[in-house]
């Protein structure tokens, strides 16, 4: 069941309406997507849903502040009404960033039937059961579906959506990301004059759902414990005592040997940037304050070959989020897309 619940998170992102004439979602009063717009527009004026501004403007949909605010709801459930205690900066971005990832979903969706991609019937059936399998039984997924407030119909047609969102990206991708052997030994050449792992001892406090009053204090606690690992207290002791990542907290919050792409940013520039044997100031990032101390980095000893099928999959991905990032931005241009700030 837990399967099923991460997947219907995830494909909820896809409910959208499109159509021929210019549309615009408006929430209705009494509503769980109404209310918690209402409560956001406490700290966001903006957030209103009786004024519904739109955040995104095109030329046959409009993106607003109640339409976003509906899909996090529906995403997120009672969970979302923690973005009330945030910062109303941070709200705005929130929604910004939503809303924009609504309006190039609609794009996508509204170009690929254009070209004329579809879903079959036999496969939307296939997909669904798939679903219905994972759930254990056909019964067990539509009353989980009916629990969380949608229908069948819902569901089929997040499906489709998906579906063919994700085949005409494939279509795009498929014309414009072949890789030469002579950009994989120039990656393979770049990758040995870097630091491939890094070991670090490291303390976190959590700031998760946590008001930004409360996080300054959290901030406070997070310098008095730097100031005393700098002073040249046992940091592996520290983190023992004072660290809140409950995975490496036992052995004093020592990660071993992780490459890069396994921590969050702003925990991995830190981790390879920071001499061997120093200590970070404090790294936030989404988890929280971060501490860390520097205890060794390795460079690649692996051989060109051995490496090969990691650096085929690594220049793959990025050329793919190039040639997306650009369709993209092709899309916007042809539908006079306009953002508005909050």
């Amino acid at each position: 069941m837990k399967n099923i619940f991460i997947w219907l998170s995830m494909l909820m992102i896809f409910v959208f309406a499109c159509s021929n004439e210019k549309s615009k979602v408006v929430l209705q009063p009494g509503t769980p997507g109404y209310l918690l717009a209402k409560d956001i527009s406490t700290v966001v004026t903006a957030a209103d849903p009786d004024s519904n501004r739109s955040i995104i403007v095109t030329e046959s949909f409009e993106v607003t502040t109640g339409e976003v605010i509906q899909e996090i709801h529906k995403n997120f459930g009672e969970q979302a009404t923690n973005l009330k205690k945030m910062d109303p900066t941070r709200i705005k971005q929130i929604l910004e960033d939503n809303a924009r990832s609504l309006a190039e979903k609609k794009l996508i969706l509204t170009t690929a039937k254009d070209h004329g991609f579809i879903i079959e019937n036999r496969k939307l059936d296939s997909l669904l059961q798939s679903q219905y399998k994972r759930a254990g039984s056909e019964e067990a997924f539509l009353s989980f579906v009916e629990k969380k407030g949608f229908t069948i119909d819902n569901v089929k047609e997040d499906i489709s959506n998906a579906f063919i969102i994700e085949q005409y990206i494939k279509s795009v991708l498929s014309k414009e990301t072949s890789i030469t052997e002579e950009e994989l030994k120039d990656r393979y050449k770049r990758r040995l004059q870097i630091d491939r792992t890094a070991t670090v001892y490291h303390i976190l406090l959590m700031t998760q759902n946590k008001t930004e009053a409360e996080k300054a204090e959290i901030h406070k606690k997070m310098k008095k414990i730097l100031a005393r690992a700098k002073k040249g207290e046992n940091f592996a002791q520290l983190a023992k005592t004072y660290s809140e990542d409950p995975g490496v907290k036992s052995n004093g919050g020592l990660y071993e040997n992780f490459e890069r792409g396994q921590m969050v940013k702003p925990f991995e520039d830190a981790a390879f940037s920071i001499p061997v044997g120093e200590i970070s100031d404090i790294v936030e990032t989404r988890y929280g304050y971060h501490i860390l101390k520097i205890v060794d980095r390795q460079k690649e000893s692996r051989t060109f070959e051995d490496l090969k099928p990691d650096l085929e999959k690594e220049l793959k991905k990025e050329k793919e989020m190039s040639v997306v990032n650009a369709h993209m931005e092709k899309l916007k241009e042809d539908a006079n897309y306009e953002k508005i700030s909050l």
